[in-house]
């Protein structure tokens, strides 16, 4: 039997509704710090409010879907983001708990280097997380209400880390109650503040609605005074042509056509990804409609209803864009969703002024109203309600710059995989329910989303799926293209030196740690039987993931100023198409690995050791990774800067009582508990090319040592 829930110790008076915006413009630092104080609070208090709907312990453990983590994860992670971003800040200077917070760190659990095998975790306790939260609480609000502030707070700030903990755990109180919304009917329940609305009625008949054509520019400034992510920023134009779009979002009772129709076994309105997806779930109608009696029932957040039929179906984008095939084939017609840059033009045309009434912020109930309860004229719901499908593919404007806390924001979804959502639902607060907001999910996703349709003869243009960030182009030429002066490929040329040392020992696992793009995880892989690839940031993983699945990697490389050249490569071109499948991918803290990272035959750190916010922790606990008698390779081109590594955690490169300490001095002397140096000290030359007439030339100190105890 299921045992009640254990609720949390303490019980935060949650507000009745939460604030909408925190300008970043102030002038007067105590009023900003009270803002952003009862900013915090209040999303934390909602946040922990949702997770009292959970009914039994069992809710907090067994995974809603199997794509993602159970809840205990997600109640966790964003308390665990909060310290590991005022740690890049330098807000914060120790761990509260380096073990949940290894565990509870990655949530982007939907991609392909996130590890979902939970046979891996020992999921800790609901009291464990609360003390944890109340830890972190503590921490924050001490922060804001003490630490030393000038204002304003903007992009380079490192105040920006606070608000973009609260921001982000806006977005998990929104994820998270779509997991809640796909649990087991027994395992929630309803409590007050999330209640949802009874406003319902007969489906209106929807209607088109002409937009004149007209241009958009999109992209935000640095200096604006309001929090935004990443593919916010930058700048993009577009003319667009005249067309026309569905007055209302599409409801339950406009979708029960195509429903009835067969819509879900007539595969001439699916495309090739949709199909797979629907061959392989087996549905023949939406995730959240539930047929009971030979009457249509919607399963809401807590509760199961008579079906609202004047609500917006929620669907994910692969149902939407079937349904405009469709409607496509029923009315002659070219239906499809509407760009992105389409959205912006209903919402210019249309009279929605930011503050306007819409059902966004859980000021409507938890749960969708009526798809003509808010009118925007000549829409309704331009915004809010539910999200809206768009056909554009997550991708960067021009400028587009990833935020040194958080590299792995939105570079993960360029992958031609993932579609932009607009709009905002019910209960998008903060900046989800911003016009300007670009958030994008895998098209076989649920979320509060559902869709508008557009009569446009226009086909989208999807963007180009070249790799044009300047860093991971020069880094994916670095361990996959050309080389340059007759230096050898560095992460092969660490690879072999590695086999000739290794001699005859076992070569059953291996780490790259530090991987970055992941020639060398690829090298490994011929020797070896199983390679984790391992990095901080998902940019890199991502080119060694496109790479494992198949595909070409296709980037571009500076020639002059703005002109650029493609490449493309993949695994077959290298000779290392054998390799795919014995390599995985990671995305992981060198100084704070998850536990189940252990037992490794030998180890690559190439390139790490000065990159790290804490090289001594990463030395004296990574032993704890390899067999005894396993090897570890540690190369580093000594280059140590603050920007990466605070000067009073050098382990090299400064002088102590007048006499210099090298990095090798350092490493001798954090590693000798566990390991002895063996062999010889190696210089390996690496280039990196800039331009077609730059390149960097470095030498990087290269050093073999053996686990003996």
């Amino acid at each position: 039997m299921n045992q009640p829930a254990r609720t949390p110790h303490h019980l935060h008076a949650v507000p009745d509704l939460l604030p909408r915006r925190l300008p970043l413009d102030a002038e007067d630092a105590d009023a900003f710090r009270a803002a952003l104080h009862h900013y915090f609070l209040s999303t934390f208090d909602h946040y922990e409010s949702l997770f009292k709907t959970l009914a039994c312990d069992d809710a907090w453990y067994e995974p809603p879907i199997p794509l993602r983590h159970p809840l205990i994860f997600y109640y966790g992670h964003t308390a665990t983001f909060f310290i590991n971003k005022l740690l890049l800040a330098r807000l914060v200077h120790e761990r509260v708990d380096p073990h949940l917070e290894s565990i509870l760190a990655v949530g982007v659990d939907e991609m392909s280097w996130d590890d979902l095998d939970d046979k891996h975790y020992d999921w800790p306790g609901i009291g464990q997380v609360q003390a944890y939260r109340d830890q972190v609480r503590r921490i924050v609000t001490d922060i804001i209400d003490h630490a030393p502030l000038t204002l304003p707070v903007r992009w380079d700030h490192p105040w920006w880390a606070i608000v973009m903990g609260v921001e982000h755990e806006r977005i998990h109180l929104e994820t998270s109650s779509v997991l809640i919304r796909q649990h087991r009917l027994d395992y929630v329940k309803a409590t007050p503040p999330w209640k949802s609305s009874r406003d319902t009625g007969e489906a209106p008949a929807n209607s088109l609605v002409d937009v004149p054509a007209g241009s958009v520019t999109l992209g935000r400034s640095k200096d604006e005074p309001l929090y935004g992510w990443d593919n916010e920023f930058g700048h993009h134009e577009a003319d667009v042509a005249a067309f026309q779009a569905s007055r209302l979002l599409v409801s339950n009772g406009e979708y029960l056509a195509f429903v009835e129709a067969g819509g879900y076994t007539e595969h001439a309105y699916w495309e090739e990804e949709g199909l797979q997806w629907l061959k392989y779930s087996q549905v023949t109608q939406p995730e959240f409609w539930v047929r009971q009696s030979n009457q249509w029932q919607l399963r809401l957040m807590t509760e199961l209803v008579p079906m609202r039929w004047n609500w917006p179906v929620e669907v994910n984008a692969h149902e939407a864009r079937a349904f405009c095939r469709w409607k496509a084939a029923q009315t002659g017609q070219p239906v499809r969703l509407p760009t992105e840059d389409e959205w912006q033009r209903m919402l210019a045309v249309s009279g929605y002024r930011y503050g306007d009434a819409a059902n966004l912020y859980l000021a409507h109930g938890a749960s969708s109203t009526p798809v003509d309860k808010f009118e925007h004229e000549p829409f309704c719901d331009i915004v809010g309600n539910v999200w809206q499908w768009t056909e554009t593919p997550t991708y960067p404007f021009d400028g587009f710059d990833v935020h040194p806390y958080y590299d792995d924001f939105t570079t993960p979804t360029f992958d031609g995989r993932h579609a932009i959502i607009k709009g905002g639902s019910w209960i998008s607060t903060g900046n989800e329910a911003e016009p300007d907001s670009r958030y994008a999910f895998r098209r076989h996703f649920f979320q509060h989303a559902g869709f508008r349709y557009v009569v446009a003869s226009a086909k989208p243009v999807p963007p180009s799926q070249y790799e044009t960030d300047k860093l991971l182009s020069e880094y994916a030429e670095f361990h996959y293209g050309a080389t340059y002066f007759g230096v050898p490929n560095f992460p092969r040329a660490l690879v072999e030196l590695a086999l000739a040392e290794l001699g005859d020992t076992p070569r059953h696992r291996a780490m790259d740690l530090g991987c970055a793009s992941g020639r060398a995880t690829f090298e490994l892989a011929r020797h070896f039987d199983e390679v984790v690839g391992m990095d901080f940031s998902a940019r890199f993983i991502r080119q060694g993931v496109v790479l494992a699945s198949g595909e070409k990697l296709r980037y571009v490389v500076t020639d002059e100023g703005e002109l650029t050249e493609p490449r493309e490569v993949g695994l077959a071109d290298l000779g290392l198409a054998d390799t795919a499948g014995k390599v995985a991918f990671f995305q992981g803290d060198a100084c704070n690995l998850k536990p189940q990272f252990t037992g490794y035959d030998f180890i690559l750190a190439a390139n790490l050791v000065d990159r790290l916010y804490e090289p001594a922790k990463f030395l004296k606990s990574i032993h704890e990774r390899l067999k005894v008698g396993g090897l570890m390779l540690v190369a580093t081109p000594c280059t140590w800067l603050v920007e990466h590594t605070p000067r009073e955690r050098w382990v090299g490169g400064f002088k102590k009582d007048g006499r210099p300490v090298r990095t090798l001095d350092g490493l001798t002397q954090a590693l000798a508990p566990h390991f002895e140096r063996v062999g010889a000290v190696h210089e390996v030359p690496f280039v990196i090319r800039e331009t077609r007439r730059k390149h960097q030339h470095t030498l990087s100190q290269a050093t073999f040592w053996r686990r003996v105890r």
